[in-house]
């Protein structure tokens, strides 16, 4: 198990969630992603800005994964993440694969289909399908996650821990200067995180489960 602290709203978790578990499938492995909650409106005291966002993403799209975002829609971004975020984590109560496909959807319904997380019918839709009730939701789960990050050194989302050693956005390079900001892939972090994660067993020291 890979531990990761994000949020739902983060562009950046949603290129690297879909880089690991691409990595993943392609050599066969079983383990999983524990996808914790990281919620920036709590972290920087307002949720993020549409606008922000949007530039992020486009940002994203010209210089690192034209395959992404697709149907990303500025006028349907969610007013708060906390819902999705306890969404994720009651999927969790079932099972770690449950939890991590309720995790990878519902970032797929905010950057590839366009579609508002924070509403109640989208998150019922999403629940649904995966075997969950929506009403079951719980948001103390998402303060304690919130509070387990801070214990653990978590600078920001997303944030991936294995076998105890932290990766802040590990696969992107993000610079800012006077034109704006710049992203190119880091390939290098990427791997050794990747490898170390889904490699061969001896790569990992036999420890399946163990992130730290």
């Amino acid at each position: 198990m890979v531990t990761v602290f994000a949020d739902v709203v983060c562009p950046f978790t949603h290129v690297g969630l879909r880089r690991l578990t691409q990595f993943r499938d392609q050599l066969g492995s079983s383990r999983r992603l524990l996808v914790n909650a990281w919620p920036l409106e709590w972290v920087n005291g307002e949720p993020l800005a549409a606008a922000k966002v949007a530039e992020e993403v486009a940002a994203l799209r010209a210089m690192v994964a034209p395959d992404l975002f697709v149907g990303f829609d500025a006028d349907t971004f969610p007013r708060t993440s906390i819902s999705a975020l306890a969404l994720a984590s009651l999927a969790y109560t079932s099972d770690l694969v449950t939890g991590e496909a309720v995790s990878l959807a519902l970032r797929d319904a905010l950057f590839e289909q366009g579609l508002d997380v924070s509403d109640d019918t989208v998150l019922s839709k999403i629940a649904a399908a995966h075997g969950l009730d929506a009403r079951d939701v719980d948001i103390e789960t998402v303060h304690a996650e919130y509070a387990e990050g801070q214990r653990r050194g978590v600078v920001g989302s997303p944030y991936f821990i294995l076998d105890g050693q932290g990766y802040f956005c590990p696969s992107l390079e993000i610079s800012h200067g006077e034109d704006g900001f710049s992203i190119s892939f880091t390939p290098e972090e990427f791997e050794d995180l990747a490898a170390r994660a889904f490699g061969p067993a001896g790569s990992r020291s036999g420890h399946e489960g163990d992130d730290g």
